[in-house]
């Protein structure tokens, strides 16, 4: 079996810029960061194109691509929500918490769900993927912004859709969740 495939070999790229992009939003260089970030972004998109076209499923990139999405994600979110930063538009800290303890919540109880009823298989969701996509926008839309040093109404309409997406993907794995739970094991 391949472990290694270009498809992971993108993913392992996408967690080696984390730290890259972190240093050059904090030392101001914000638009290397954006580009940086886009960078990411589309390897992201590529290696999951990879991964389904090109028969390049692995059990590896099964594990590491979400948690390279997390990784960039929630980085980013931090980053940009640091008060200390010399930034014309900051991600606010209720929302930063607000979508990290979203995570720690779904992926501690989907934990617990397998460890106390058994396996189950939890897919990502429509409403999870609308998130996602909304928090990389959202975090595009401020960085852009940053780079220009402008501020813009922008910056405020994806944070509060960032934050009902948040809720609403909460809210539909916890329905979905609750199924499972009373499904024999699958």
């Amino acid at each position: 079996m391949r472990f290694l495939t270009l498809a992971n070999q993108l993913t392992l790229l996408r967690i080696m810029m984390v730290p890259a992009f972190v240093l050059l939003v904090v030392y101001g260089y914000l638009g290397a960061a954006l580009i940086t970030f886009s960078i990411a972004g589309a390897t992201d998109a590529l290696d999951g194109y990879l991964a389904r076209h090109a028969d390049q499923r692995t059990a590896l990139g099964a594990w590491l691509d979400p948690m390279a999405d997390k990784l960039l994600l929630v980085t980013t979110f931090i980053v940009l929500t640091l008060p200390g930063l010399p930034l014309t538009n900051h991600l606010p800290i209720w929302l930063t918490v607000l979508l990290i303890s979203r995570d720690v919540v779904i992926v501690g109880v989907v934990a617990v769900v397998n460890l106390a009823v058994g396996p189950r298989t939890f897919r990502p969701s429509v409403w999870g993927k609308m998130a996602t996509a909304t928090y990389i926008v959202t975090s595009v839309v401020v960085m852009f912004f940053n780079y220009r040093q402008e501020t813009s109404i922008l910056v405020d309409v994806f944070i509060w859709t960032s934050l009902a997406l948040a809720a609403i993907s909460a809210a539909d794995y916890f329905f979905k969740m609750r199924k499972l739970i009373n499904e024999p094991g699958n």
